[in-house]
């Protein structure tokens, strides 16, 4: 836990060096803009080709091409769940939450992309609609979809409560990525990455700065869809804190399943997408 109060006395300046305006660190607006409408309208005309339903505390996978779209749906109860996603053919190019984070903020919704990993960093996939878009942030600075989570795991909850829980996030994908990709369990977790928290609602109190949750707001009939960037390999987590309003790493909570749908615009929408390309930096690093 933090002090409760300063070990130094604060200079006589102090609240000048408090009252400095902040800035924006990273500016969005310079970004390639996405083409929501575009998308929608693509959508309209999009055929259900495929469909998981994932378990309360386990993982499901499923492949996304570029130019399709997949949805995380609500069916049966408030949930929320944990989102790792990656380059289809490379595993090594994976969501870097981090520096999605900074571009866009703590929570994510539509027009937002989830961008991939050094030295890649392009679009993997851009969010088109969220039905949970009307909650914004509440009076606790709380808000959906977070990208400032890392992931339940069971290292964090060892060394927090001395017990071994095994259906906490990291280890829910861990386990379904070797199975689903042949992998052992130390390949798959070396992947394995920070995650958005879909439906989640989240944020950092306003004293001590601490990450929070609250019930989510989501309900059956609710969902959050993207369009895959590029050809993506997608899994999920239905996390065994339910809808995480008192407690994860446990089997206590509520929870329900969760629905991944892939929808197919047809070949020649596909045709006419363009996936987004790896990063033009040169990656010489100021080496000749």
């Amino acid at each position: 836990m933090k002090l409760s109060s300063p070990q130094h006395i604060a200079p006589q300046d102090a609240e000048n060096r408090k009252a400095v305006k902040p800035v924006i660190c990273y500016n969005p607006s310079t970004l390639p803009t996405v083409d929501v409408a575009a998308h929608k309208q693509w959508r309209q005309t999009a055929q259900k080709v495929n469909e998981i339903c994932i378990a309360p505390r386990s993982a499901g996978f499923i492949e996304v091409p570029a130019g399709a779209y997949f949805r995380i749906l609500s069916t049966e109860g408030p949930q929320v769940g944990d989102l790792n996603v990656w380059n289809a053919h490379n595993l090594d190019e994976r969501f870097y939450s981090g520096k999605t984070r900074a571009l866009y903020g703590t929570h994510l919704s539509t027009g937002d992309r989830l961008w991939s990993s050094f030295p890649h960093m392009r679009p993997m996939a851009t969010i088109i609609d969220d039905t949970l878009d009307w909650y914004g942030f509440d009076a606790f600075g709380g808000s959906v979809h977070d990208v400032i989570g890392t992931r339940c795991d069971p290292y964090t909850g060892r060394l927090l409560s001395g017990d071994d829980y095994h259906y906490c996030c990291h280890s829910n994908l861990t386990r379904g990525l070797a199975e689903y990709r042949g992998l052992t369990l130390e390949a798959a977790e070396a992947v394995v990455h920070d995650v958005l928290n879909v439906f989640m609602c989240t944020g950092f109190t306003r004293d001590t700065g601490q990450y929070f949750m609250k019930a989510s707001p989501v309900r059956p009939g609710d969902y959050l869809e993207f369009v895959a960037d590029i050809d993506l390999l997608v899994g999920l987590s239905a996390c065994p804190g339910g809808d995480c309003s008192s407690e994860h790493s446990s089997d206590t909570a509520n929870c329900y399943p969760l629905v991944i749908e892939v929808w197919d615009p047809g070949a020649d929408v596909r045709q006419e997408f363009t996936p987004s390309q790896p990063n033009e930096y040169s990656g010489t690093h100021g080496r000749s």
